[in-house]
Order: C-alpha cells, then structure tokens, then sequence
C-alpha cells in the first residue's frame, strides 16, 4: 500500500507527571515553532484553566511540528487514569506511540493502563526513559521494569524490541546513551522517523473519515476533529454522514482545517492519514464517520471501557439557594450534561427518581470534580452526591470494579498504611524496598474503599506519601467496607456564625466554617471525632449584660477552621449527605435537612432492625 512518507502521527502516553507536556514544549521549540524571543507560556499545551491551576493534562490536545521537511502530528494525553477516554480517544488518531516514564518513579498504573491500549491498537512503542538527571534516578532498574511490564501484557516478540532514548525534556535533549547527555532533541526526532510508520493508504478506497474528537469555534459553530483514513477531502465537498444510529445523510463540507503548530489554519484539501478539523455539521459526535457521497462505507465505532463511578447532580435545593449563580433551572442544568456527553465519550448522564436530579457516570473521583468545578466556574448551582461504585451483575453474581493502587510511602509508615488498607480489604501484589528508604507497594483494592482514602492516607504519612491508582476489573461484591470513622456537627438553625459559638464548639471537633458564615438547619459546619452526627448552633451569641464577668480579661484564641477542596469536600460525604456547589461556595449538607425528619427516619431504620 502507498505511504505518506511526509508525515507521521505520534502520541505521546505516560502516567501523570512524567514530562509530557513539558517534551512537546521542547518539541516545538526545536522545530522552530516559535520566534527566538516570543513569550510563550510553560507547558503552553495545558490551555484550560484548571490544566494550568492543577499542573495536570485533562483533554487530549494535538499539535503539529515540521521537521526535515516530515510534518509530525503529535497528540498530548493525560496522565490520570479518570481521563483514560481521553487516551483512548487519542489512540484512533496515530500509528504510534511514545511511551514516557520516569527514571526514578518507573512504570505506575497509568503506565500500565495507556501501554496496555497502545499493544491492543498494535501500534509501535518509542520508549523514552525521562528526567534522567534526577539523583534519585534508576535507569537501568526502570528499563527493566519496563520490559517486565510488556511481558505482563502479553506483548509479541514485534512490540517488545522496542528502541529506548534517554532525555531530560526540561533541558530539551535526549540521547541513546544513559550515561551520555545529548545537545539537543534530534536523536528524538530521528527515532520517530525510522520507527513510527508513515500513515498507508489506498489509492482505489472511496473516502473514510472517522470523527475522533470536537470542539467549538465562535464564528462556524461545532467542529469535528478527524483522521482522513483513504481518499481526499475538499472544502464544499458533499460527503455522506453515517451516523451513529445508521442513518446516512449528505452533507456539505463548509470549512476545512489543518493544525500548523498550535493554530489552525485553513486548507483547500486534506489527504490521506492527516489529521484535520471540519464544520458544516452542526450535530456531529464522536465516534461518527465521513465517507464518499456515492459509495459510503461507515467505519466501526471504536470501543471505550465502561464507567466505574457514579454520582448524582441536580439542581441546587438548599435554603440559600439562587444567591451567587446566574444557571438555576432544571433544564439548564440537563442542557449543560448533554453537552458534556457528546464531547466525552466516557461520561454517561442517566435519569433518578427525581426529575430535577440525575446520575452521572464517569472514570473516577477527580474526572468528576473537574466536570464539577467546570460547571460552578460557568455559573450553575448544584447539589452534588457522594460518589458510588457502578456495580454488574456477571454471571448472575453481582460484581464490584476493582482498582490497582500503586503507593510510594517512607518506610516508616509501611505499618500504618498496610494497616489501613487492610481495613479496606486490600490485597497485596508486591512489595520492593529500593534501599533508599522508601517502599512501593501494590494493592488491589474495591474501587469503593478508595472514596476518601486520600485524605486518610496523606494524614497518616504526614503528607509524604505518594498513591495511584487505576481500574483493573471486576470482582465479586467483597461485603461490608469501613466507612467514615468520623461524624459531623450539624447546624440546628438559619443565622450567621458568630466567633463566641465557634469557640465553645472547637473542643468538639474540626470546623469547617469561620465567624461570619451563613449557616442553615442541616448545613454540616465541622467533623465530630466521634461517630455519630451532633446537632450545634454555630450562631449563638454571647448574652450582653451590665454585670461584669470575672473571666472578662482573659482571652481565647479561634483555631483556623479548616478549609476543603472540592476533591476533599466529596471524599467526606457520607450516604446521608451531600454538597451543595455555587460559584462562590461549596458548602457540605445533609440530604434531609430537617433534624426532626432525620432523628425520625432514624427511629424508624432501628426499629426496622438490619
């Protein structure tokens, strides 16, 4: 079959914080990309808001660099398991992939998670061993480390003699030796061309197009990302639309794009095995193919994992409700979670009994808190609940997904940690020491036994350890999990948290909330050590009288009250609670928020017995 011998498609895979971003930053620099003394941003592919907030990749972005007169396209990934769509997504775009990984860390889950697609898609792996000039590094354990897992997946004898380079993409070089530091990254650039395959085509096939990603211009509405499998393109083209429920419609083609570094430029035409924007199709998703108008021949639709979280959001219903957001209704709100389905193919939005409320499946904790923090930045008020397991039934078993938690702890905190896994019903794969008094641990553990073990496990080693964790597979329902050790302090009325209150009620447990705060019946404002709910007035003030108090001149100092993430605020909840989000507030609640009707339903549950 003929090549396109000018360009190549390449993604760039790796666990989170392992150098992707910062190697396309080099990348581009080295191609010229960027004028000598333009002001470019760090990471300049971390576009989004929260990208840049929280240091991390969350959508899969491409880019394009022109090297001796080959055009690489390159697709930067996310490193959190709960964006794997995004991976996924990527993955249909290239026909190779460079492989990242730390030279002290080695593989992690991730690493485990996004090689394990890129060997099924059978695409060629680069892998490049980063940050080498770290003094904790291990290049020669790592490597092997990394064989290690290839043969764990079950690699063939092609895929596993892959070629190696060694860089430190903060200093931009890389090179063939460990122990010799390159210039520059042309050993980098010259591995990509003799090994990730230039696209094949062929010359008799009729136009296939498969639709891979979206986004949304302001002047020509939504755009559809594509990679051009066979045939030729054009703007005004009419080509047929086959649609994901089968249907088949022409269409016409109103504009055509082509990345050239970070912009998109317009083009005329677009041939095989590039990567190009589109508009003119106001309603396409992914997963949907462009083909010729007279022979249409739609491609399969490619294959997401399952979600493995659930939780509900719905319109805010707290007594403060309609203060700080302009989106209010229910049909906003289901408006803006369509949306988020048809540009994230692993997002799923489901109807509960409430028509105001509905479920919202996805990847993880932090995929859903980012979708979370999204909203309330756009001006929505939610309710948001805690987040659940999304269970199966295999076999007429009911099954339960389970993750692989991959932890670096200081040895000293080896029992502690091993002990409260084993509380979450933690099975321990493997353990190494590196002899340099740290210990990485492997677990597998239900996926449910890890909602709020974050914080738990940071106390616990005083801030020092380090966890991830990605899906493995389901597993029979392993029974009853510890929850939540601790209770809550439950305002018992509406007013405002006056300092003389929060003083007296600090002995009691951790605050949430500080003097000056709008409170209401059922609001949580503080963690009780104990592990049943108590009923507090945060508001009491103290009583003004003409006689003078003896203890006048003595001075009690309000601890900090303790302020929560989102993240952190939805590993609290409990099954009874939830958080009400706006654009200036997030503040923790129960689900009934009157003491009567929770004291009653209690009664009840008793009553009623297990």
């Amino acid at each position: 079959m003929p090549t396109r011998d000018d360009l190549r498609n390449v993604a760039i895979v790796a666990h989170v914080d392992h150098g992707k971003t910062t190697l396309v930053d080099a990348m581009l620099w080295q191609s010229g990309a960027f004028r000598a003394n333009q002001d470019v941003a760090e990471r300049v592919m971390d576009s989004m808001d929260l990208e840049r907030e929280k240091g991390i990749t969350i959508l899969a972005k491409n880019t394009a660099v022109r090297h001796s007169g080959v055009k690489i396209n390159i697709i930067d990934t996310p490193g959190h398991a709960d964006f794997g769509g995004e991976v996924e997504r990527g993955l249909t775009m290239v026909d190779g992939v460079l492989l990242l990984v730390d030279a002290s860390e080695g593989p992690l889950p991730q690493t485990r998670f996004v090689l394990r697609k890129a060997l099924e898609a059978h695409l060629p792996v680069i892998l490049v061993i980063n940050k080498v000039d770290r003094p904790d590094a291990r290049i020669k354990e790592v490597v092997d480390e990394v064989y290690e897992l290839f043969l764990d997946l079950d690699a063939d004898e092609h895929q596993i003699e892959f070629p190696i380079l060694y860089a430190n993409a903060r200093a931009g070089w890389a090179s063939l030796d460990p122990v010799e530091h390159g210039a520059d990254l042309e050993p980098l650039f010259e591995a990509l061309f003799r090994h990730i395959p230039p696209p094949s085509y062929d010359d008799d096939h009729p136009l296939q197009a498969l639709v891979t990603n979206l986004d949304a211009s302001p002047y020509v509405g939504r755009l559809a990302l594509c990679r051009v499998l066979h045939g030729t393109i054009r703007r005004g083209q009419t080509v047929a639309w086959c649609r994901v429920d089968g249907e088949i419609e022409q269409v016409k083609i109103t504009e055509l794009y082509v990345t050239e570094v970070l912009e998109r430029v317009e083009a005329d035409e677009v041939g095989p095995g590039e990567i190009m924007a589109i508009a003119g199709l106001p309603d396409v998703t992914i997963g949907e193919t462009l083909a010729d108008a007279g022979d249409p021949r739609p491609l399969p639709i490619p294959h997401i994992d399952e979600p493995s979280l659930s939780m509900t959001i719905g319109i805010n219903t707290s007594p403060v409700a309609g203060k700080d957001g302009s989106k209010l209704t229910a049909r906003l709100v289901k408006n803006r979670l369509d949306a988020e389905v048809v540009g994230n193919v692993s997002i799923r939005v489901g109807p509960t009994e409430r028509p105001d409320t509905w479920e919202v499946q996805g990847r993880g904790e932090l995929q859903l808190a980012i979708l979370v923090e999204t909203m309330r930045r756009e001006g929505f008020e939610l309710t948001v609940g805690k987040p659940q397991v999304v269970t199966r039934l295999v076999d007429g078993k009911l099954c339960e997904p389970v993750e692989r938690l991959s932890i670096d702890i200081p040895e000293d905190y080896l029992g502690v940690v091993t002990q409260l896994l084993a509380l979450r019903k933690g099975r321990l794969e493997h353990m190494v020491n590196h002899g340099t008094g740290w210990v990485r641990q492997e677990y597998l553990v239900p996926a449910r036994a890890l909602i709020g073990f974050h914080t738990e496990f940071l106390t616990e080693t005083r801030g020092t350890g380090i966890l991830h964790h990605v899906f493995e597979r389901y597993e029979p329902w392993h029974g009853d999990l510890r929850t939540r050790p601790t209770g809550s302090l439950v305002a018992d009325r509406r007013g405002q948290s006056s300092s003389y209150a929060l003083i007296n009620l600090q002995d009691r447990g951790t605050m949430f909330i500080g003097p000056g705060t709008e409170v209401y019946e059922g609001m949580i404002v503080g963690e009780n050590p104990r592990a049943e709910d108590m009923d507090v007035n945060p508001a009491k003030e103290k009583k003004a009288t003409n006689i003078r108090s003896s203890t006048a001149e003595q001075t009690e100092g309000l601890i900090p009250h303790r302020q929560l993430s989102l993240e952190q605020a939805l590993e609290f909840l409990r099954e009874d609670e939830c958080l009400e989000v706006t654009p200036n507030h997030i503040r923790l609640r129960k689900a009934n928020l009157s003491a009567l009707e929770r004291g009653r339903r209690k009664k009840n549950a008793a009553a009623v017995g297990p």
